[in-house]
């Protein structure tokens, strides 16, 4: 019974992207521009899985500045969606962080980031499957590595599920902003977002993982 449902969700959510996937199809699809990052301002990047569903948790702290969709970590230059979708150019969604060092650290943004991603599984977060979704840390300095590592080693030491922790610490090679529609996709497109967030069992997943709904 477990397995009809988990493939339910699965179908559900698939059935949702593949008709974003339509509707944008004729669309044009630019990507958004780079974020400039202001004197006194910081830069973080973390891949949990859909960066839609990495930019809410982000929004909402005080002290972050802005939140842009984006892929990291390949070797193609200027990856469209459907590239990076097709699992070939070696980039993860990712969620670029801009934000106040004097209002919030970045220990906290990693701490954040932990609770909304599955440390556990490799290449897949939640009903999304490849390396396109693989969890990662991209530190920006030698400063940003050792809280992350220093952050991964707690958390291996206190873990409250059972799985090894399988999320890749890696130096930040260039940030490519994701096309427009798909930024701040989770108030530009409300039901859809919440149906898909729902359909993939994150929240599900996330609760069974830390005990409590992530931050």
């Amino acid at each position: 019974m477990l397995k009809v449902r988990n493939a339910a969700l699965v179908f559900a959510a698939a059935l949702l992207l593949g008709l974003a996937a339509i509707s944008q199809a004729q669309a044009p699809k630019p990507p958004a521009k780079p974020v400039a990052v202001k004197p006194g301002y910081a830069r973080a990047v973390f891949a949990g899985g859909c960066f839609w569903c990495m930019e809410p948790p982000y929004d909402k702290l005080d002290g972050v500045v802005s939140t842009t969709s984006g892929y990291i970590g390949g070797q193609k230059k200027n990856p469209t969606y459907e590239e990076v979708s097709s699992g070939r150019t070696g980039h993860t969604e990712a969620v670029e962080v801009v934000y106040d060092p004097k209002k919030v650290s970045y220990q906290k943004l990693l701490d954040v980031f932990w609770r909304n991603i599955d440390p556990t599984v490799k290449d897949q977060q939640f009903c999304d499957v490849g390396s396109q979704y693989r969890t990662g840390i991209f530190y920006q300095d030698d400063d940003q590595k050792r809280l992350a590592e220093a952050s991964k080693a707690a958390l291996e030491k206190s873990r409250p599920f059972k799985g090894a922790i399988v999320t890749e610490i890696t130096r930040a090679s260039e940030f490519y902003p994701a096309e427009d529609y798909h930024q701040d996709y989770y108030l530009k497109n409300p039901v859809r977002y919440k149906f898909y967030r729902n359909g993939c069992g994150r929240d599900a997943r996330l609760k069974q993982l830390w005990g409590a709904a992530p931050e």
